[in-house]
C-alpha cells in the first residue's frame, strides 16, 4: 500500500433545499471565469480603459467560448455521443457531465471577443494582451472539476502525490494515478504570474503577451496530455499517430503558431485603441464620462496590473486647432471655451 496519495471526492454533486443541484465541474469553471474577469479588469482600468469593459466583452466570449469548447470534445469523441454504444445523442448537450476542450474554447471565445471588440472600437490585440493572465489563472480553477469528476486522470505511478480513483471512474483497487488535473492547474498558475511579470517587464503589446501565453500553456500542456489515458476519439482508447495523442498535435501546432506570430509582430509599435468612440458610433452602454479618474485607477505598481507607465499612450488625443478663425472676432466677445483633451494615459 502506498504511504501517501490524494484521495477523490466521493461525490461532485450536492443539493440545496434536497432539489437544487449543485455541480462541482461547473461551480469551477464559474469561479474561474469570476476570477479572470475581476483580474483583466483591473489590467484594463491601470492600461488607460474604462470601466466595465471587460464585463461587458465576457459575456459573449464565456457564451461562444462554452459552445466551443463543447463542439472540440463532442467532434474529437464523437464515437461516445454517436455510436448507439456509450450514451446518447442528447447527452452531447450535458456540459454538467463534463468535457471542455479549451482548444474550442479559447478559439470560439476569442471570436466573441472579436465581435465585443469591432462593436466598440476597439483593438482586439490590447484585449487579448489584457486578459491573457486571468485565461490562465482560469483555467487553473477549472481544472479542479476534473478533480471532482474523477476524469483526465494520468497513468499509474507510485509517487506519494498519486490520485486515487474509484472503480466507477475506471481505477483499480490499490493503483494511483498521475494527478494530470493538478500538474496542469500548478503550470497555468506559474504561467499566470510570468505573464504578468513579463507584461510589465517587456511591455508586450499587440498581441505578444497572449501569443505567449499560448506558447507557455501549450508547452506544458503537451507533456501533461502525454501522461494521460483517458479515451480520446475513440470508445475504451486515445486516437494516436506515431506515438502522439489528438491533443498532443493540436498543442504542437499552436505552439508554432505563437511562436510565429511573436516573432513577425516583434517591431510592430503603432498605437492601440483602449476607450470607447464617442459620436455617433459609440456603445450606448458607456459614455465618455465613465473613464476612471487619474486617482481612482489601479497604481502603476500594483502587482496584478499591468503598469503602463512609460509607454506612450493607447489613444492619442486629438489635437487642438490653433488655425486662426476667417471671421474676426468682436473685442469684447467671450473667447470660446477650448474642450478639455481627454485623458488617454
Amino acid at each position: 500500500m502506498p504511504l501517501a496519495s490524494i484521495p477523490s471526492p466521493s461525490e461532485g454533486v450536492w443539493y440545496l433545499f434536497g432539489f437544487l443541484p449543485i455541480r462541482a465541474y461547473a461551480l469551477c469553471i464559474v469561479l474561474g471565469v469570476i476570477f479572470a474577469v475581476w483580474l483583466s479588469e483591473r489590467r484594463w482600468r491601470a492600461r488607460g480603459g474604462e470601466k466595465g469593459t471587460i464585463i461587458d466583452i465576457a459575456v459573449p466570449a464565456v457564451i461562444f467560448g462554452l459552445i466551443g469548447g463543447r463542439l472540440y470534445h463532442v467532434i474529437t469523441d464523437w464515437q461516445l455521443y454517436f455510436s448507439g454504444r456509450e450514451k446518447q445523442p442528447i447527452q452531447a448537450l450535458f456540459i454538467w457531465e463534463g468535457g471542455l476542450g479549451i482548444w474550442g474554447a479559447i478559439a470560439l471565445g476569442g471570436v466573441g471577443v472579436w465581435w465585443a471588440c469591432r462593436r466598440r472600437g476597439l483593438s482586439l490585440s490590447a484585449v487579448a494582451d489584457t486578459v491573457a493572465p486571468g485565461i490562465a489563472f482560469a483555467q487553473a480553477i477549472g481544472r479542479w472539476g476534473n478533480w471532482f469528476n474523477q476524469e483526465l486522470y494520468g497513468s499509474p505511478t507510485t509517487l506519494p502525490w498519486g490520485l486515487e480513483i474509484d472503480i466507477e471512474h475506471g481505477g483499480e483497487p490499490g493503483v494511483l494515478y498521475h494527478p494530470t488535473f493538478l500538474y496542469e492547474s500548478l503550470w497555468n498558475v506559474a504561467l499566470g504570474f510570468v505573464l504578468i511579470y513579463a507584461g510589465r517587464r517587456f511591455s508586450l503589446r499587440h498581441g505578444r503577451l497572449f501569443a505567449l501565453y499560448v506558447a507557455g500553456y501549450t508547452l506544458g500542456r503537451f507533456w501533461i496530455e502525454g501522461l494521460r489515458i483517458d479515451p480520446v476519439g475513440g470508445i475504451g482508447y486515445a486516437v494516436e499517430f506515431l506515438g502522439l495523442r489528438i491533443n498532443q498535435y493540436t498543442a504542437i501546432a499552436l505552439f508554432v503558431g505563437a511562436l510565429v506570430y511573436f516573432w513577425v509582430t516583434r517591431n510592430k509599435t503603432s498605437a492601440e485603441v483602449v476607450t470607447v468612440q464617442t459620436g455617433e458610433d459609440a456603445d450606448p452602454a458607456h459614455g465618455s464620462d465613465q473613464a476612471d479618474p487619474e486617482d481612482e485607477r489601479d497604481a502603476p505598481d500594483d502587482p496584478v496590473a499591468e503598469s503602463s507607465a512609460g509607454t506612450p499612450a493607447d489613444t492619442p488625443a486629438d489635437p487642438v486647432d490653433d488655425t486662426p478663425s476667417d471671421t474676426p472676432r468682436a473685442a469684447d466677445q467671450d473667447a470660446e471655451p477650448v474642450p478639455e483633451e481627454k485623458n488617454s494615459r
